[in-house]
């Protein structure tokens, strides 16, 4: 972990008038080829606008989405042309220019006739996982090295700042830092470590750790790793019902990992008097946002299912989180997205609002917990700091290397 905290960053590297390529995070909801979100975008202006004061020719990278056949490249769905027009509004003194292709010569001579202070963006980096015959190859996704190497060649400089595709090992990552002169991380991957760091290097204490979401099975080493660094770990979510039936509770219809079961038992054995677990529950009789029903662990849910933690389950949070150092959030409390079940989510965020506002560091990390902060009406400074990475966060927690990290060059 130390190694990641010695990366080369934009300001250890020469850039007056450099070329210079950017992996960036563009893969943001796009709707009738209008941008919907554009925070992925904005989160990245802070390392464009360094580049363009030092006289460099930008050239970024994306992906967007999935691409799966050939329809997803053709029907312009998933194309970042709509990116290009907001970075547009974001840069309205700078030239903006949009290619088409993501390779091949039409890339070469839009490369060529870039001028100082003006910024080329490519089209999505995984229009490459499938070929002209529709078939799936993955050239991107799989870290192609002929890939990595034609975009290599494009500049002199490369610059990661895609936190959120950090831990995967892909050809505008890691193909390319593999094959050019000079790498370094942005900005947006910098103040990531940083923050991340928090966490696992010396936090102030006492950490609390708070895990929702649906499966243990994509949390396992999250989870020992938070036994390792936490004084606490409050489990809720779909997860929790899976830890619930290793206690032989009656957790009725609520999701279950059946083969996490006894995995389950052992991290409880583990932990002793670390976990906190839901200890009531909003229910339905299906997946519908409908008027709930209420349950305890003591009265078994009874052939319903569980979409959100109840008022006894925030209580014993709230209490374990009271004067808490450091706090780290993955993970939702229930179905957030139905209003009759985003409660106990709305109440973690203000609980983590709070212990900031009383000098906590409170971090959430990434992904579907990022989201409900914000569609329940929070603010990113309510909170210490928001990842804009759900998968890598967690990686990074659960101390695995960052491929798209790891190889850039340290200082």
């Amino acid at each position: 972990m130390q190694d990641i905290l010695n990366k080369k960053t934009l300001n250890d590297v020469s850039l007056n008038n450099a070329r210079v390529i950017v992996r960036v995070d563009f893969n943001v909801p796009i709707k009738d080829g209008h941008v919907v979100d554009s925070k992925r975008i904005t989160a990245a202006t802070q390392t464009i606008q360094h580049l363009l004061e030092c006289k460099c020719k930008i050239i970024l990278l994306s992906h967007l989405s999935r691409i799966k056949s050939l329809e997803d490249i053709t029907s312009g769905k998933k194309s970042l042309k709509p990116v290009a027009d907001i970075l547009q509004d974001l840069f309205p003194e700078v030239v903006v220019k949009f290619c088409p292709e993501s390779r091949g010569q039409v890339v070469i001579d839009a490369v060529e006739q870039l001028k100082e202070r003006e910024i080329l963006l490519l089209e999505n980096t995984r229009y490459n996982d499938v070929n002209e015959k529709g078939e799936v190859v993955k050239l991107e996704s799989k870290c192609d090295d002929e890939l990595g190497k034609e975009w290599a060649s494009l500049a002199s400089i490369f610059v990661n700042d895609a936190f959120g595709t950090a831990h995967r090992r892909h050809a505008s990552n890691v193909g390319i830092a593999k094959h050019i002169p000079i790498s370094c991380i942005g900005f947006l991957i910098q103040r990531e470590i940083e923050n991340l760091s928090k966490i696992t290097h010396n936090p102030h204490r006492p950490v609390v750790a708070i895990l929702g979401g649906a499966k243990i099975s994509d949390k396992l080493k999250v989870i020992d790793n938070l036994l390792a660094l936490a004084d606490k770990v409050l489990i809720c979510g779909g997860m929790a019902y899976t830890f619930l039936k290793s206690q032989g509770v009656d957790i009725g219809a609520s999701l279950v990992e059946e083969e996490m079961v006894d995995e389950a038992k052992k991290i409880l054995s583990k932990a002793k008097d670390k976990i906190i677990l839901s200890q009531d529950f909003k229910c339905t009789t299906e997946f519908a946002d409908m008027i709930p029903t209420y349950r305890t662990v003591e009265q078994g849910l009874n052939g319903v299912m569980g979409l959100d933690i109840g008022e006894k389950t925030i209580s014993a949070f709230k209490e374990a989180l009271a004067g808490a150092g450091t706090v780290f959030w993955n993970g939702p409390a229930g179905v957030f997205e139905f209003k009759n079940f985003q409660q106990g989510t709305k109440d973690i965020c203000q609980i983590l609002k709070d212990l900031t506002h009383n000098g906590a560091f409170t971090l959430i990390g990434g992904g579907d917990s990022a989201s409900a902060a914000v569609a329940l009406g929070f603010k990113e400074s309510n909170f210490s700091f928001i990842s804009t990475g759900g998968g890598a966060s967690l990686e990074f927690i659960e101390g695995s290397p960052l491929p798209g990290i790891e190889i850039i060059q340290n200082k």
